[in-house]
């Protein structure tokens, strides 16, 4: 089983948000992978696929391994993402390098991802939060880009606010290609396929 936690904040309120992208490319995945509504599972929405066709063009179009997926959209809001991860991961019995976690950063300029296969949290507080409950940094994570951070900006507050209509445009290609480098990473189990595609700014 391969695990794909997208990160952000529960609730109406925080629909659309920056902080929310995780939550918007599971969104993706269970449009495409047609796998329904969830369950309420370790504080958190959860939705087991199994072995689902992915629906993608291109090169990035695979089949999804035989073996689950479980889509996680941790309840907890983001900075105590890590609960949710831990508890689905004691249950399931994964390895960390079979947890993939998708989060915003602001650090990263909109219109980049940035997949890895380790590293610290960077700033990212519900990435911090599940990497220090596992008790280690070698979990893969796909950050999607939504800055720069305005200048006199408040980080939370930015984070916190939506897109504008033009970066709005940009952010839905980006989502798009971040669901694709998911699917593809767990169709293939090949972190480092997805990382040489969808490492960039283009395509």
């Amino acid at each position: 089983m391969k695990f794909i936690v997208g990160l952000g904040n529960p609730g109406k309120k925080y629909a659309g948000t920056r902080h929310n992208v995780g939550f918007d490319v599971l969104e993706i995945l269970r449009r495409r992978w047609q796998a329904g509504t969830g369950r309420t599972q370790f504080q958190a929405e959860v939705v087991e696929v199994a072995a689902p066709a992915f629906r993608g063009a291109g090169s990035a179009a695979a089949a999804v391994a035989a073996e689950k997926v479980l889509l996680i959209w941790p309840q907890t809001f983001m900075n105590l993402s890590g609960s949710s991860v831990l508890a689905a991961r004691d249950f399931y019995k994964v390895s960390p390098t079979d947890i993939l976690v998708i989060c915003d950063d602001f650090a990263i300029p909109l219109g980049r991802l940035r997949i890895r296969p380790f590293g610290s949290a960077g700033g990212q507080n519900g990435l911090a939060d599940v990497l220090k409950r596992l008790g280690t940094n070698n979990i893969p994570r796909l950050r999607i880009g939504v800055g720069p951070l305005p200048p006199g900006w408040n980080a939370a507050e930015f984070v916190l606010g939506r897109f504008t209509a033009t970066e709005q445009t940009e952010i839905d290609i980006q989502l798009q290609r971040a669901a694709d480098a998911a699917a593809l990473w767990a169709g293939t189990g090949d972190l480092s396929a997805a990382m040489n595609q969808y490492n960039t700014a283009g395509n």
